[in-house]
């Protein structure tokens, strides 16, 4: 533990690096698993699944 705080954490702008990166990371997973989910949820009501109906 001591190793991580000495090499990441000591400097606030490795922090700082750290918890924006950390952060981009988490909100894209999050919004990839909730858009995935959206779509298994609505399947065959949404757009893409009846636009063969209608051109």
């Amino acid at each position: 533990m001591k190793v991580i705080y000495n090499t990441l954490l000591k400097r606030t702008s490795t922090f700082a690096v750290i918890a924006l990166a950390s952060t981009f990371f988490f909100e894209r997973s999050l919004d990839v698993a909730s858009e995935s989910l959206f779509q298994s949820v609505n399947k065959g009501k949404l757009w893409n699944d009846i636009k063969h109906k209608y051109e």
